[in-house]
């Protein structure tokens, strides 16, 4: 017993160490090896690198349309700004044309309101020198009475005689 203990222990060392170094192995491991080539490509190329190819792809059509949109958006958006640029001038010549014409148009009311109180005034005045030339008229008219009185109170003063109006108002008028 002794004999087969030692034997079937010494099998491994005559045989040459691993089994896969053995030339008598190699045949079964190149068929597996084939087998499972022939395997991993079938499955390689069948099912996962049309799934990874279509997720590429995928992939590349939404980066594809982002970019697209992106630019649409981009382009609608300068599109927009140019209509608000656009509009804004429009309303700041709108309001400077506005501006401009109510400017005008009060200058021109107060042109015709400035005439109209220069008329008044002028109507006035004329009404008040007319009423200053009655008024001197009147009191000029008067001073030939006031002076006539005058003179004759200082006459009937002077003299202590009494005198004629008549003949006082003659001698007034010719001074």
């Amino acid at each position: 017993m002794a004999d087969q203990t030692t034997a079937t222990t010494q099998a491994p060392e005559e045989s040459g160490g691993l089994p896969q170094f053995q030339f008598q192995h190699w045949a079964g491991q190149i068929g597996y090896l084939l087998i499972l080539f022939v395997a991993l490509y079938v499955l390689i190329s069948k099912v996962f690198a049309p799934r990874i190819r279509r997720v590429f792809d995928e992939r590349a059509r939404v980066i594809s349309e982002a970019i697209t949109s992106a630019r649409a958006v981009q382009t609608e958006s300068a599109a927009q700004a140019e209509a608000a640029k656009r509009a804004l001038a429009d309303a700041r010549a709108s309001a400077q044309k506005l501006a401009s014409d109510s400017k005008a148009k009060v200058n021109a009311e107060a042109a015709e309101r400035e005439a109209v109180l220069e008329s008044d005034l002028a109507q006035k005045q004329a009404q008040a020198e007319a009423r200053i030339r009655s008024a001197r008229d009147a009191a000029m008219g008067h001073l030939s009475d006031v002076a006539t009185d005058a003179a004759q109170a200082m006459v009937e003063k002077l003299t202590g005689a009494k005198t004629s109006r008549e003949a006082i108002a003659a001698a007034v008028a010719k001074a």
